[in-house]
């Protein structure tokens, strides 16, 4: 795994077309190490799953010291962009990782250990996307988007009901006869076959009832209390690549949030 040296980035600021120089910026050497190491992951330099370079050949890679290297990549993990393994070293963060998939799934038994649901698609199409989720996708109304609906329920029971938009650019492989075939978490099925990686995101919660439609649905009398998710995910660069839109169940489940 050993590469050339890498450049470091340059805190000093390049000289305007105008003749004036702006003030410097200083960013501390393992955030440069840092932002080093991302751009690698970003252009699949180390794939999801992959073990990295260890943190002396890192050192050695970036003429830098190993301790620098370390505080850079405590960073990576703390953002869940690599995992550390005991004795094993570290390695690209995955979808296909239970860890990983309840990162995202935030909804949690009342009583006994987290399951991962079973996954019924109920509608599953291409159409031109809606201003407001143009919006939150960063492409234009009008553009090809991937909409999924699907029911996800734990012991037979409907549970979470939620519609996906994916950009169709993005996703342009993507058919409807492989979302149905496919059984395992969406977001490690976007990481294999798009290389596309859910980095972050952000969520909306309120509390609703469920209308007729969604209450038939989720098997739910009218008006049923329901928790109310949207979600827009990010991949690196911070660029949207998901807009999801969820009702939780809550009669056995509570949505759980760690704060640090």
């Amino acid at each position: 795994m050993s590469s050339a040296p890498t450049t470091l980035p340059n805190n000093n600021a390049a000289a305007t077309a105008g003749g004036a120089t702006p003030s410097p910026t200083f960013s501390p050497l393992y955030q440069q190490i840092k932002a080093l190491i991302t751009r690698s992951l970003q252009s699949g330099e180390w794939r999801p799953g992959e073990l990295i370079p260890s943190e002396v050949e890192l050192a050695n890679r970036f003429k830098v010291s190993q301790g620098t290297v370390r505080k850079a990549i405590d960073e990576l993990s703390a953002e869940n962009l690599v995992v550390r393994r005991q004795g094993k070293g570290t390695f690209v963060a995955t979808h296909h990782e239970a860890r990983a998939q309840f990162r995202f799934l935030r909804l949690k038994p009342d009583v006994g250990e987290p399951l991962y649901p079973d996954n019924t698609i109920i509608d599953a199409k291409r159409l031109r996307a809606p201003a407001d989720i143009a919006r939150q996708l960063d492409i234009k109304t009008g553009d090809s988007v991937v909409f999924l609906k699907r029911m996800q329920s734990f012991d037979n029971a409907p549970t979470i009901l939620e519609e996906l938009w994916l950009p169709g650019t993005i996703f342009k492989g993507l058919s409807v006869e492989r979302v149905l075939q496919y059984k395992g978490p969406m977001y490690a099925l976007l990481e294999t076959e798009f290389g596309t990686q859910m980095i972050r995101a952000v969520e909306n919660i309120k509390a609703v009832v469920a209308d007729q439609v969604t209450a038939d649905l989720l098997q739910l009398p009218l008006n049923t209390p329901l928790l109310s998710v949207t979600r827009v995910s990010f991949t690196y660069g911070d660029k949207p690549v998901e807009v999801r839109r969820s009702y939780y169940v809550t009669n056995n489940h509570h949505y759980r949030n760690d704060l640090n």
